[in-house]
């Protein structure tokens, strides 16, 4: 039988609680009834304006510190004696680019803080959120939780050498710890700074200022989209579920999609018709991503309720709307 942990009246800390996805896993913990939720986040890429609906909250308690940072951490887990931490924090993809040891020492830095933190009794439970870039490119399909580390760029190197870790403090110490991967997330409050962006938001960015859409390399890449509230679900379900303890956990919706259809999509949205920018292929650029979520379906229960279309649907909305959500 699954042991269910509630949230209720829990003090739970995020790290990276001000951008996309740990915003919104933000308003779910205080929905969820958690007692104490706190956010840490440098606000490298994460806004206070993404916490706008959480502010108000007596509930939430925001600190601009750098995750990593052992002192600071010890600090605030032993102030609001905090049980459970979410890990969210992270510098974007392409951050690679600019900064490659950067990318990279910023997801084990911060892992090594955790541990470090965890081991020494500062707070129970670990769920720590990695990412589908840690496999590479996919060498068989779909791409299940056995599938070999591959990753091509710091960053990914980065989050596999952070799940390593992880793995391993669970198995040699018993420590508390899920690991998530969730696949390529989009919706509402996706970074769209130009130099940093996903595809969506710098695609809609582009729309809306009157400019061309940029694909790079053939378009025939695909990726495996997951809507941010199926990934904040993914992610408190495993919480919740003490199965996912020492696990790696795929959160996808299963299918892929090439970006070439991806762009005609949201180009269908705007009502543009011009031509799309081809450039060449980004070095390192996954080829293919497909998840198989039946780990996350089994010992999860989880069930991706967004479909694509709809998900995209809801993303442009809020582009389009002035971002309010």
């Amino acid at each position: 039988m699954k042991t269910r942990m509630p949230l209720a009246n829990k003090s739970v800390l995020v790290t990276g609680g001000a951008g996309f996805i740990g915003s919104h896993l933000v308003e779910a913990l205080l929905s969820g009834g958690a007692n104490a939720v706190v956010v840490v986040d440098n606000l490298f890429l994460g806004s206070m304006e993404n916490l706008g609906a959480a502010l108000p909250s007596a509930q939430m308690f925001f600190y601009r510190e750098d995750a990593a940072d052992l002192f600071a951490m010890d600090h605030l887990l032993a102030k609001h004696r905090v049980e459970v931490v979410f890990n969210l924090a992270t510098k974007a993809l392409l951050y690679s680019f600019e900064n490659p040891e950067g990318a990279f020492m910023v997801n084990a830095s911060i892992m090594q803080t955790l541990l470090f933190l965890q081991r020494k009794g500062a707070f129970q439970t670990l769920i720590h959120c990695s990412s589908s870039e840690a496999y590479g490119t996919a060498q068989r399909f779909p791409m299940d939780e056995t599938h070999p580390y591959a990753p091509a760029t710091p960053y990914a190197a980065g989050k596999a050498a952070a799940d390593l870790m992880a793995l391993s403090y669970a198995h040699t110490f018993g420590a508390e710890i899920s690991i998530l991967r969730p696949f390529n997330n989009y919706g509402p409050r996706q970074n769209k700074d130009r130099g940093l962006a996903a595809v969506i938001p710098l695609t809609a960015a582009r729309l809306l200022c009157g400019e061309a859409p940029v694909i790079y390399g053939d378009g025939e890449q695909t990726r495996d989209f997951i809507y941010v509230a199926d990934t904040v679900a993914g992610i408190l379900a495993a919480y919740a579920t003490s199965a996912s303890r020492g696990q790696v956990i795929n959160l996808a919706s299963g299918r892929e999609i090439s970006i070439a259809e991806v762009m005609q999509k949201i180009c269908a949205y705007f009502n543009y018709a011009g031509a799309i920018d081809y450039r060449a292929a980004r070095p390192a650029d996954v080829r293919r991503h497909c998840a198989d979520i039946q780990r996350a379906q089994t010992i999860l229960g989880f069930t991706p309720r967004i479909d694509f279309d709809e998900g995209l649907k809801r993303t442009l909305d809020w582009y389009v709307g002035g971002n309010k959500a």
